[in-house]
């Protein structure tokens, strides 16, 4: 049994995550045996420890998507623009995405892959992530993804495609169909995935992509399949403006009550985004004990808006945070986009909304449970050896006055301040470094992949400037809303 001990200046402990001053923190067997205070600092690097933290909401993507040209859009264009990516194999797309995953500050990460390779078949290509995953050092949960209605618009396609010209709209037909999907095969089938893949660290969800993409037999056969065996939900729901304005015309007496007929609502159910939710909605939300992903930069940067978080909380609705493969700056810092979710969240004034404790719990705590994983992220004894060590000489350079190193992490934290992330008492990243594992090549390799796969993609891109007017016009004229 591998046992280690760390001594650090200060930790962010317990439920209330309160500075501790020096303390040794010994981990054992993957958990956290002790934390036990010391009369002094501990010499040589002074160290921040805090929870590791958990991305509740990500799609899997080993490379952001600025560079195929989908940068400003509002999602319901960048979604369709995501035809531009060519296929990689899944271990090396696993490898680049787990890898800046760590190197951000993430010790578990939800994978809703709603773009599959299919390169191999689906069962392969996820044992390949949880290869992957292993090989990085991290825990995840995959929601299998699918979809049975609405490919292009949420709607009838037919008003976009009417006046298209004529190659332009067999590429996008032939890109763009609503697979045929059998509810029970597909309840088998991820049953069987997680028969094949799931470990101590590697769990399978239900993947419903959303509710304007599934119809309601696929819905209630997932529900039902949940309530059964205990397997968790994973799904977007009401991310836009546009979402918001279907789901108003299509269930006029409201979207959640129709996922409560459907069985859906429970605690086993995470939703990522809820931007349009409202307080009504988000009342019967926490009353089923469901999870909300809240996915800050993610909504900035497509568009989408910024989460009503206070009425979430005020609801009691349980929120955890999300990158959606989109953190602010394209570099997955997790760190910095926790600072990002609480300075737009905190309140205004001495009106305080969301305390940094209140976040951190989101981050860490909350995050694990929509993965599946046990454990309050927290530093305590028992709990699960997941923590990230924060280099203070970085965060606090100027040693004036002694600072509350929560407000530190606050003001200053980002990946370049993580000396060290360890998950289950494994040291996977140090001082910027993959343990093992050289993310530099790894980054050539994927970025090598991608720029062979372009010219398959040369029909999209010929088509895309005859179908993106088509899409705003749609939006604009069809489910203009709100």
């Amino acid at each position: 049994m591998t046992t280690r001990t760390i001594a650090v200046e200060n930790a962010l402990i317990g439920p209330d995550y309160r500075p501790s001053g020096p303390v040794a923190l010994t981990l054992e067997a993957g958990r956290i045996a002790a934390v036990a205070p010391l009369a002094a600092p501990p010499p040589g690097r002074r160290l921040l420890a805090m929870p590791a933290l958990a991305d509740a909401h990500n799609h899997g993507r080993p490379i952001s998507t600025t560079p195929f040209a989908a940068s400003g859009k509002p999602l319901e264009a960048w979604l369709p623009r995501l035809a531009a990516m060519p296929p990689i194999e899944a271990r090396l797309g696993g490898l680049g995405f787990f890898g800046h995953a760590a190197l951000g500050g993430v010790g578990s990460v939800m994978i809703h892959q709603t773009r599959t390779s299919g390169l191999v078949p689906l069962a392969d290509e996820v044992r390949e992530l949880e290869q992957a995953a292993g090989t990085i050092g991290i825990q995840a949960a995959y929601a299998v993804s699918v979809r049975d209605r609405n490919p292009l618009v949420y709607g009838d396609g037919e008003p976009v495609l009417a006046d298209m010209p004529g190659p332009s709209r067999a590429t996008i037909e032939a890109l763009f169909r609503a697979p045929a999907v059998d509810p029970a095969a597909h309840v088998a089938m991820v049953e069987a995935i997680a028969a094949a893949v799931e470990r101590p660290g590697f769990s399978v969800q239900f993947g419903p992509n959303g509710v304007q993409w599934c119809s309601d037999a696929l819905l209630g056969a997932i529900a039902e399949a949940s309530a059964r065996t205990g397997r968790r939900v994973h799904m977007h729901l009401l991310e836009t403006k546009y979402q918001r304005a279907w789901a108003d015309r299509t269930f006029p007496d409201g979207i959640v009550r129709h996922l409560g007929r459907l069985g859906l609502l429970s605690p086993r159910l995470t939703l990522a985004h809820g931007v349009w939710a409202r307080p009504e909605e988000l009342a019967e939300l926490a009353a089923a004990g469901v999870t909300v992903s809240v996915n800050t930069s993610s909504n900035l940067l497509l568009k989408s808006g910024i989460a009503p978080v206070a009425a979430m909380r005020a609801a009691g609705v349980a929120v955890a945070l999300g990158l959606d493969n989109s953190a602010f700056d394209e570099d997955d810092d997790a760190l910095r986009d926790l600072r990002l979710f609480k300075h737009l969240q905190a309140g205004w004034g001495y009106d305080e909304t969301v305390t940094p404790q209140d976040a951190l719990g989101f981050a860490a705590g909350n995050g694990r449970r929509s993965l599946g994983l046990d454990g309050a992220g927290t530093l305590a004894p028992g709990e699960p050896a997941d923590l990230l060590l924060l280099d203070l000489d970085r965060l606090d350079p100027d040693r004036i006055l002694p600072i509350d190193p929560v407000q530190l992490v606050f003001t200053r934290a980002t990946k370049a301040a993580i000396a060290a992330l360890i998950v289950a008492g494994r040291t996977v990243v140090e001082d910027g470094r993959l343990a093992g594992t050289d993310m530099a090549a790894i980054d050539a390799e994927v970025r090598s992949r991608y720029r062979a796969g372009m010219a398959d993609r040369a029909a999209f891109l010929a088509a895309w400037p005859d179908l993106e007017p088509r899409l705003a016009r749609f939006y604009r004229d069809t489910l203009g809303c709100c």
